[in-house]
């Protein structure tokens, strides 16, 4: 089981914790299952989240990996789990607004913490990230839940996250392991298989963003999602998994990605996602 500080981060010149959405927003966000904010992090929050991303490549944690194969002239770095470790990380996630942006998204009246997830393409990477969902991943079940995408470097159209509009809707699909294609998760034949998107895009309301660094898309975790490789550029994305009050605990027979282990002894399997590993962020009766 992971050890739990019981630290928050430490205030300075934030966005507000009660920044709010547009009605537009969240209807974009319910009808499509994802949405773009424009300019949500001031400077100060980009530099706060480049210096806790740059602290975490110089030392990954242990769940860290690298999605790229070795043939490959960039490099891709994925890692998990590190606000406890990580006090920048831990300060933004705490004291800017994405736990009020995603409550209001997600229409919750409390918001959690699920784990915050470094993505890291350098210049040339060729990797792509392929189309999935990301919720078949995970030990959590209920519609009330979303995740947030936020680089701190430019991206280009081509680079950028995109989505299928409408998946959120369901149903589940088979998670896949990235690089090999395996069904390390679900039972092979248990869940229907993506379709090839890549076949035929004009099939498929394909959406996606330019983004500059301070931008964030927030997204449903059955919404179908996936990126291209980069160019010369460098693409550092820090991604936050938030849950609302629907979500519930639900233990798996196989190592989730993330793992959370020796959860199922201390949360039992249906219960609400009350845990210290996963913090209150907002309450909109506190917010309002």
């Amino acid at each position: 089981m992971q050890n739990l500080q019981q630290v928050q981060g430490e205030p300075h010149a934030l966005h507000g914790l009660g920044a709010r959405v547009s009605e537009a927003d969240i209807e974009a966000f319910r009808r499509d299952g994802v949405v773009c904010i424009r300019g949500l992090f001031s400077p100060a929050e980009v530099e706060l989240g480049r210096k806790g991303i740059d602290a975490n490549i110089a030392a990954p944690s242990p769940r860290a990996k690298v999605a790229s194969a070795p043939g490959d002239p960039g490099y891709f770095l994925e890692d998990f789990c590190n606000w406890q470790e990580n006090p920048s990380y831990r300060d933004l996630i705490f004291n800017s607004s994405v736990g009020a942006v995603a409550g209001q998204l997600m229409g919750s009246e409390k918001v959690r913490l699920y784990h915050d997830h470094l993505l890291v393409k350098e210049p040339n990477t060729k990797a792509r990230t392929p189309w999935h969902q990301d919720q078949p991943y995970y030990n959590i079940d209920g519609m009330q839940n979303c995740s947030m995408w936020a680089p701190m470097d430019p991206v280009a159209r081509e680079s950028t996250l995109e989505f299928v509009a409408g998946t959120h809707a369901g149903p589940w699909l088979m998670p896949r392991s990235f690089m090999s294609n395996e069904a390390k998760w679900f039972p092979e034949g248990s869940l229907a298989d993506l379709p090839d998107i890549e076949a035929d895009r004009s099939a498929y309301n394909i959406l996606g963003w330019e983004m500059e660094p301070g931008d964030a898309v927030f997204f449903h975790m059955l919404t179908l999602h996936a990126s291209g490789g980069v160019g010369n550029a460098r693409r550092r994305v820090l991604s936050v998994r938030f849950l609302g009050d629907d979500m519930r605990h639900t233990p798996r027979a196989w190592t989730t990605s993330p793992e959370f282990p020796g959860l199922e002894s201390e949360l039992p399997a249906g219960a609400p996602m009350e845990h210290a590993l996963f913090p209150v962020l907002w309450e909109r009766d506190a917010a309002e």
